[in-house]
This record gives structure tokens, sequence and C-alpha cells, in this order.
């Protein structure tokens, strides 16, 4: 390439340039014809003291600036450099902000050149990257980076980077160049000026497989070969866990597990006996196996499809990447496994299209169209979890692009061959073992569609979450901003909208409508839309005045008995204000309906405007279906439900939520989803209360299908392993929360400096870690540990878990999130504390619901609803620190109610048995230090 590019890289003394903030050094390369033809780099006197944390995070300390140039000596040479050049920076706004200041601050003028951004670049060209930090895509495109925040190696890697950035322009299909050139001109890039060299590559066709469809490039698709599922399995799966059996050959450190061979022998019975089952199983057992293998046995030999349904992405993960591809490797035959979601997940290419001729909203929409322009020339599956979205799965650009119901209509027909969703359900037709979620099995229920293939048989993993899953996906939710985006996607105000388009086309191909009735819809719209916003506006402000004050952010208040807001007027002008709604809905409903019908049949098949009628009829029930939701939480009351709202106290005045859940699943479970199966396999390490299943049993409904339970414990011994330890002089929560939190802190900080960090810390409130938190941090002045906390520290739960495990002396703070479903063998856990009991929040709808009911029927709503849940719990907690049988480690307690309470023996018994400690904070400082020292 002739052009000239100048990559730049700057570390600075913070990010604000305008406060006084200052470049400590500068990193440049140089890049003409294709490679790298100059390099330089100095430190620079900045005449400010460089903090701490920034010499920590560069390694550049106040020595090496001391005696370096001032940045107005280097000036000359930099904008020498920069002319007739394109400015190039990893994050460019950042560093090209900060090079402009300090030349106007030398008196010379500031770089109004061309720039390019290889953050953005990056996005748009490797969307399915897990991150775009330097560091992030050297390691994930195999570039050297040996000094990670140095100015002159992350100047030469972002050269490299934008070296690999300029091949992969270069072999782009024309039609996906055609899609970035209408968008350039929204990029931070100037990339534009480069397409002329790039977007006739005659090669592009040989090098991908690719097919061009209505103007759009994309990867071929593949089917899946048509015919039935092939029956080549034995009756039974055999030996196939025992020492020498197959498992054992294609696996090099299987350790065989007497459990992990029961758990699949009753597995493959329940099935061929048509009988549920529920399994714990402890630690080590090996359960995905133990249930994966008979289950596939069964299927291979009967021809019947099996479903394995899992609560997170994390464990479907590890099924298709870890043990799914071990199986292969042992059968003796093919097997079929597929991996199936909502049709949410699925991208939709009549829709995307469609938004890649309208103006987009927004740069998030820019970027995101960008990205999918890239991802379809190489996804087979269209899943949003193989794309590095900005927001993600819940964006609002996604909803604009992914599959919705109008998949099997006649304006998506003509994509047919290209619906991934409809690709995924064919594959989904063919596969022995079928892996979904549970939140579609119940969605499935709650509809009675079948969303999935006819089934069975069902093994329901981290089947602890059942019933409040069943009750979240059985209840009724609706917000002010959910009914407003809603709103929003019928485009009845926006040049751009849905409705505004069509009524351009209606003017000029049919007239039927008159300028006066268009004026009526949209002057009827924003009613509808200032009614709804006064609706929430009055919601908002009633909880706010009748909700009990807290110190959270949220306001709660339950509204599971209307006769008490009956009479009262605040609620009388809420109800009144929701018939006001439902009046203007209901005439304008029917205009939109006229509005559709005269435009269906007249509107070309094929073209944007019957991809956009459509739209305009799905928006359209999707305003019914609010409203019908309104409705059913505001104004009726079903039995055996409990009714609250939520706002956020911080938020708009509109800011309120809504919400309707079943407190009692079990029947709904017995009649909907057991009666209609023949067996459902139900597993977790952590199913019985003093060693019995007859608490979920209850809960799920089970007790009239006498189903088969089986309880394994941990399949290796941790006696000599691990040691439970409660401090008895850690100072009481009842007596005043501040000390309590002050000694959790200081316990946790002496704690780490003899583990070195490895330490997971498990809380039950966001506000109690955030403040020890801060205290850890006040404490810890010379960053001896890196503290992560959930909630402080942003990033998903994989994202934190990466963070800690990358760190020598790391110690995770986290809630719900961490109590399940993380694994961290080894070393890099050694030390788990439980702060409190995990009981469930006494304020919570559904646990005051059912303890409600409980109390009605004459029971203990504490032993029979908070006490079980806290014990599961808990249970599920522990199980985050031994998960390998080389583990050990130590687990604290530092809530004295479970030696102090009755009730605390449920929880000491619920775990494997090992040594107790109950001693004073020295003591048990002590008995760790010994511990890791004997290990």
């Amino acid at each position: 390439m002739s052009r000239k590019f100048v990559v730049v890289d700057t570390e600075t003394t913070g990010n604000a340039p305008k406060k006084g903030d200052k470049i400590i050094q500068i990193g440049l390369a140089v890049i003409e014809d294709g490679s790298v033809t100059e390099t330089f780099s100095s430190f620079i006197q900045p005449h400010r003291p460089i903090p701490a944390f920034i010499q920590q995070l560069t390694g550049i300390e106040q020595e090496d600036v001391q005696t370096a140039p001032e940045f107005l000596e280097i000036a000359p040479l930099l904008l020498e450099k920069l002319e007739n050049a394109f400015f190039v920076a990893h994050n460019v706004r950042f560093d090209l902000h900060f090079i402009n200041n300090e030349l106007e601050e030398a008196g010379f003028p500031a770089f109004k050149g061309k720039v390019i951004d290889t953050v953005e670049c990056s996005r748009i060209l490797y969307p399915r990257a897990p991150g775009y930090q330097l560091s992030q895509l050297a390691e994930w495109l195999q570039i050297s980076h040996s000094r990670p925040h140095q100015a002159d190696s992350d100047a030469q890697v972002t050269a490299d980077l934008l070296l690999l950035l300029f091949d992969k322009f270069s072999q782009l299909p024309a039609p996906a160049w055609k899609g970035l050139r209408s968008l350039a001109s929204h990029l931070e890039s100037d990339i534009l000026p480069l397409t002329k060299s790039w977007e006739n590559n005659p090669a592009w066709s040989e090098k991908y497989d690719i097919v061009e469809y209505k103007g759009i490039a994309l990867k071929r698709p593949k089917r899946p070969a048509a015919g039935e599922r092939t029956k080549k399995a034995e009756e039974g799966s055999g030996r196939f866990f025992a020492p020498g059996g197959l498992l054992s050959t294609v696996w090099k450190d299987y350790d065989y597990r007497e459990g992990q061979e029961k758990m699949a022998e009753e597995v493959e019975t329940a099935m061929k006996n048509r009988r549920h089952l529920l399994v714990e199983a402890g630690t080590g057992i090996g359960k995905t196996l133990a249930y994966l293998v008979p289950s596939l046995y069964f299927s291979k030999h009967t021809g019947k499809r099996v479903i394995v349904s899992t609560h997170t992405i994390t464990l479907q993960e590890q099924l298709i990447q870890k043990e799914i591809p071990l199986l292969k490797k042992a059968v003796p035959f093919s097997i079929s496994v597929f991996l199936l979601k909502g049709k949410s997940h699925y991208l939709c290419l009549r829709k995307f299209k469609q938004m890649l001729g309208t103006a987009p909203a927004s740069y998030e929409e820019v970027l995101g169209l960008a990205q999918i322009l890239i991802w379809i020339l190489e996804t087979e599956t269209g899943d949003v979890e193989e794309i590095n979205l900005p927001g993600g799965a819940n964006s609002l650009f996604w909803e604009k692009v992914c599959t919705d119901d109008s998949y099997g209509s006649r304006a998506s027909g003509q994509w047919a061959d290209y619906n991934f969703y409809e690709r995924a359900k064919a594959r989904a037709e063919t596969a022995d073992i079928l892996i979904t979620n549970h939140a579609l099995l119940f969605t499935e229920m709650k509809r009675g569609d079948q969303l999935l293939p006819e089934n069975k048989h069902v093994v329901i993993d981290e089947a602890h979450h059942l019933d409040d899953l069943a009750s979240k996906h059985l209840g009724e939710e609706v917000s002010y901003f959910y009914f407003n985006q809603v709103l929003n996607r019928i485009g009845m105000l926006e040049e751009i909208g849905i409705f505004q388009r069509l009524l351009v086309f209606e003017q000029s191909s049919i007239g039927h409508f008159s300028s006066s009735w268009y004026q009526k819809r949209g002057d009827y719209f924003t009613l509808l839309k200032y009614e709804i916003d006064e609706l929430f506006r009055m919601i908002h402000h009633y909880c706010r005045k009748h909700s009990i004050p807290k110190r959270t952010d949220v306001g709660r208040l339950s509204l599971r008995y209307f006769p008490a807001q009956n009479a009262d007027p605040e609620w009388t002008a809420v109800k009144d204000s929701l018939q006001r709604i439902l009046y203007i809905f209901e005439e304008e409903e029917r205009a939109w309906l006229s509005f559709y019908h005269q435009l269906s049949s007249v509107v070309p098949q094929g073209t944007n405007e019957e991809g956009l009628l459509h739209d305009f009829k799905s928006a359209a029930e999707d305003i019914e279906g609010m409203c019908l939701r309104l409705e059913s939480l505001l104004l009726e009351e079903k039995d055996n439900y409990v009714y609250w709202m939520e706002i956020d106290k911080k938020g708009a005045a509109n800011a309120a939520y809504l919400y309707n859940r079943p407190v009692d699943v079990s029947e709904q479970l017995a009649d909907q989803f057991f009666a209609r199966k023949d067996s459902v396999i139900l597993t977790s390490a952590a199913l019985t209360m003093k060693n019995s299943f007859s608490y979920v049993i209850r809960r799920w409904g089970l007790q009239d299908f006498g189903p088969k339970t089986l309880q394994l414990g941990s399949s290796f011994s941790i006696e000599n392993r691990a040691k439970l330890m409660v401090p008895e002089d850690i100072r009481s929560i009842k007596q005043k929360e501040k000390d309590f939190i002050w000694d959790t802190a200081e316990f946790i900080y002496h704690a780490a400096s003899i583990t070195e960090g490895k330490m997971l810390v498990l809380f039950t409130s966001f506000e109690m870690l955030r403040q020890t938190y801060d205290q850890l941090k006040r404490w810890d002045e010379e960053n001896i540990f890196t503290f992560i906390a959930q909630g402080v520290k942003s990033g998903s739960r994989s994202k934190l878990m990466k963070t800690f495990k990358q760190y020598e002396q790391a110690v995770l703070l986290g809630t719900n999130a961490f109590w399940e479903g993380i694994d961290i063998p080894g070393e890099d856990l050694s030390c788990l504390i439980i702060v409190r009991l995990p009981f469930p929040p006494p304020d919570e709808p559904i646990t005051q619901a059912r303890m409600e009911q409980v109390k009605q029927a004459g029971g203990n709503p504490f032993t029979e609803v908070s006490l079980p849940q806290a014990v599961l719990r808990f249970k599920q907690g522990f199980g985050r620190l031994l998960r390998h049988k080389n583990d050990r480690g130590v687990v604290i307690v530092l809530d004295k109610r479970i030696f102090q309470n009755r009730y605390g023996k449920d929880f000491i018994d619920s775990l494997p048995a090992l040594p107790v400690l109950h001693k004073p904070v020295d003591h048990l400082l002590n008995e760790i230090a010994l511990f890791f020292q004997k290990g």
C-alpha cells in the first residue's frame, strides 16, 4: 500500500489532559508499502509526579523521566512523520487528544488529518474476538507482545495489528465492501479513501465459500442431511466407565469413580423404565458424563431423542467444547449433538438487510451493522453468542436484527434458504442429544407451542433452580422502559420509522388515507405515549411513597392484596390512567389494522416495504400484548400469584417495573411438564435437606410420580484436605453492621496475607460487598493484592473470573452469581469465605408469599421455606472450593449463627465430613498458616 501510516501510542499520568495530565512516553511506528519502515520512542518529562498506580501499570518510574526531553523537543520530529500520513492508534481519540493538547501547549498546530482507530477496525473485522484491548487482541491473533503498557512495545504491536487488518480488508468480498462504504461516513476511522484499492478484489469468491444473495455476501449455508437418525448402539452403555473401558482409552488422566458409574446405571435404568429420577451428585462425581453417556446410548439404541437442559451458558459451553468431543472420540459410532436456543438468539437476515438500507440511529448501530457484514461471511449459526456486539444479546440494536415471529411470514419467505433459526431447528431434528436451556423449556411450557423437536426424555442439570425459573417464566412483567421500546418500534413519529416510511409508500401508491387521518394517528400516538408515561410516573410515586425505606437504590412494594389498594385514591388514579390507555389503544389498533390491510394487498412481494409492513403489524401486536399484560398486572388477581412493583430510586421518575409470579408451581410442573415426559432426570450438587429429597419433591410436584432418588457424596475424601472454620469473636451484625463489616474486611485482609490471595469471598448483599471492598482498598495502599469486586469492577462473571486467574495475589468478592456455576481448580483458589448464611431476603416477594402460604396452612415458614433454600445455597457455595481430587483449602464462615442457633447444625450436616474449628480469630489465622505449611 503506497499510503503512509504513523502508528502512535502514548503512556500518560492519567486520562484528562485538560486537568493537567501529561504524556510520559511516546512510541511511533511508521508503515509504508505494507511494512514497518521506521520506529521511534522516547520518555517525556511531564514536570509532575507519576501516580503510583500508573507506575505499577506501565513500569515507568519517576527516575525514567527525570532527564527525559520535554514534549516541545520531540514535537518537530512528530509533525514531520505525520505529514501527509494517517494518524493510527489503538483508541485513537485518547492518543490524538493528548498529542494535540501537547502540540497546542507547545505552540504547534494540532493534527487535523485522517485517522484510523485499530480498536474500531478490529471490532469490525474481528467480530468474534473475545475482547478488544491491545493485549487481548495480541494474544488472540498470536502477536508477540512482550511489554504491555510500554509505548514503544504497544506501538509496534498496534502496527502489526494494523497490517493484519489491512490484509483482511483486502480480501473482503465486493458486497461486504459496498455495505461498509455505506457506513463509512459514520465511523471514527477514515477507511473510505482506502477502499479503492480493495473493493474490487477478484479473489474473494475463491478464498471464501461465499454466496451473494440480495446484495449481501454470506457464508454458503450447509444444511443437515435429510433422513432419520440412525440406531447404531447396542443396548446399554456397558462398562464404559470401568478401568480399561472406552473412556480410559481416550482420556489419559481418567480416574475410575464408582459413583459416576452408579449414576450412569441409574440414569439408563430410569430412561428404559420411563421413570423420573433425582440425583444429588457431590464434587468430583463427574455427573455430566454420568448422564451424557447413558443418554447417548439410550438415544442411539431406541432412536428417541434426549434433551439436556442447563441453566447457564457456561455449562452449555462446557458440554459442547469439552464433554461432547471426548465422547465422540470414545464411542464406536457416530453421534449427533446440537445446541438449540430461543429464536431471538439468531440473526434475521431480512431485518439486517432492511436496516442496511436505513439511516442508522446511533454509532452503536453503525458498528453493529459493520460487524455483522463481516460476521455473516464466517458464521454458520448466526448465534449472537458468537459475536462481540456492543451491548450483546440484550442491546436495542440486536432486537432490531434478531429473529422474531416473522421468520415464517411471507415477508421472510424469500430468505428461507438463509434463515439461521430454521437451519438450527433442522439440525435439532437430527440430533441424538439436543442441548438447550431451562428458559426455552419453560417458554415452551407456558406458550404451549412446540419450540423443541418432539421429545419424551429430558435431563435437567443445575436442577436446583427449577421452581424459581418456572415461576419466573410462567409469570408476567412490564416496565416503562420496555413498553416505550415497543412503542418506538412502530416508528409513528420518526422520519425513518416504520410507519413514516410506509406512509410515503401508501401516499405515492394508493392514496387511500387522507392527511387528516395521518395527522390523527400522530396525535393519538403522542397522547398514548403521554398517558403511558403518566401511568408509570404515578406507579413510581406510589411505590416510593408506600415502600419501606431501605439503603438500597431499589424500592419494592407488594401488591398481593388488592382490597387494600381499592379504597386508595392514588391507586384509583392509577387504574383510571390504565383505562384511558386501553381506550386509546383500542381505537388506534383498529386504525393500524385498517392501514395494514390496505397496504398488504398492494405491497410488492420481496421488497423492503413488504418487510416493513410485517414489522409494523408485529409491533402493533407487541403493543397489544403489553396492554394486556398491564391490564393483567393492575386489574386482575389470580389465585396463587404474587404481585409487586419495583422502582429505581435514582432513576427517572417513570422507572417503574410491575411483576407477577405463581407462588407454588408444583401443579403446573406436574401437569404441564412431568406428566408429558416419559422420564426426567434432575441432577445437581444440592438437592437434599437433612439427606432427604422431600423438600424438592414437594416443591416440584413430583409426589404422585414416585420418582427414584440417588444421593452420591463426593468421589474423594476431603477430611485431610479441607477445614471449616468459624471465628467466635467477630462482632455480630445485629449489634452494629459497621463493626461487622470492619471485622469482615480485617479477617479477609489477614487471611489473604497468609494464603497469598487465591481467595473467593461470597456475600449475600451488594451493599455489604461494596463497603467491605472500599475498606480493603483503603488498607491496601501498596496494592499488594488485586481485589476484584462484582458490581464494583465492570464486566461479566466470566470476565471477572478470567481477571482473577490472571493475577497472583487476587481476592474475588462476589454475590449471587458466584455462589454456583464457577470452576476454579487447583492452586488458583485455596480459601473460601462465606460472609453470611445465604437466607433468601425476607422482603423478596416470592419468598414472602411462599412463607405466607405455609403459615396459612399451619406450617412453619422458616423451616419449610427459608431454611431449606439457605442450606441448598450454602452447599452450592461450599462446592466452589474443592473441584478436583488434588484440591485443598479452607472454608471460613463469618456468620456466628452457624454455632449460636439450633438450625446451624443443618448447615454443617449438609457438608461432607471435615474438621470444624470454632476458635478466636488469631487462633484460626494460625491454623490457616499451619494448614498450608503442611500442604
